[in-house]
């Protein structure tokens, strides 16, 4: 796809940000679905093998994928760039801001508010609590020599405005058994419960509209992820092309 595209869907305004993330139907859908316990725990015990944490205690647990014709490592590597300023990120509404330049430790802020100034009060300052507040909890640059899927990972522990949990970005190789045909498949990963509580009153309600509101935003950011990843891939590759030719 043409770099002006890509250009046109960036992160521009609140409006661009509402349009393309919540209000555009995603062309892929990306959202792994479970029907019943059993399933549920189908995929914790795989996101313990792979990850070694317990998803189990937690009320929500919510799990996207996307293929991207564009090697595990060269998707990682661009992970590694996620910030205030990824177009595939709706940074106008949930923006990000890495602690000291670095990826490990992550703050999200609703509409990129950090604080308020209370003019009414005699201009007094009063800090806003992050959205998400994440901190490292390993990342797996380079696979394991056992491990035959090719996997990378960023994994962080999560809390601020609502979440207690974990939060994961996974990329691993495609695997033809389950039909898989693009080269990788990155996973978006998020457990966690609201307010540290797992059971009470309004974890239904909760839940319902949480979810309703992060699957559209995370289908868009993963169909925004495989646009842009496999343009600039493509260009490379074409840049390389002309470069061997000359």
């Amino acid at each position: 796809m043409p770099e002006k595209n890509i250009n046109k869907y960036r992160s521009s305004s609140l409006w661009s940000d509402f349009s393309n993330y919540f209000l555009t139907n995603p062309p892929i859908k990306t959202l792994l679905k479970y029907n019943s316990p059993s399933e549920r725990e189908n995929y914790s015990q795989r996101i313990l093998q792979r990850l070694n944490v317990d998803v189990t205690k937690y009320s929500v647990l919510n799990i996207h994928k996307i293929g991207i014709d564009v090697p595990t490592r060269h998707v990682f590597e661009e992970l590694l760039h996620w910030d205030g300023k990824s177009d595939y990120w709706p940074n106008q509404i949930a923006r990000i801001k890495r602690i000291n330049g670095n990826l490990e430790k992550i703050l999200i802020y609703i509409l990129g508010l950090e604080k308020i100034i209370l003019k009414w009060f005699g201009s007094r300052e009063i800090k806003l609590t992050p959205l998400f507040n994440m901190t490292a909890l390993k990342f797996q640059h380079t696979p394991p020599d056992s491990d035959a899927d090719n996997a990378r990972y960023l994994l962080y522990e999560c809390s601020g405005g609502y979440p207690i949990g974990i939060f994961a970005l996974y990329v691993r190789s495609s695997i033809v058994e389950q039909k898989e045909t693009e080269k990788a498949q990155l996973f978006i990963m998020v457990a966690f419960n609201f307010y540290g509580k797992k059971m009470w009153f309004y974890n239904y309600i909760l839940n319902w509209i949480w979810e309703k509101i992060h699957n559209r935003a995370t289908e868009n950011i993963l169909n925004r992820i495989k646009m842009i990843f496999e343009n600039k891939f493509d260009d490379t590759i074409a840049v390389l092309e002309r470069t061997s030719k000359k």
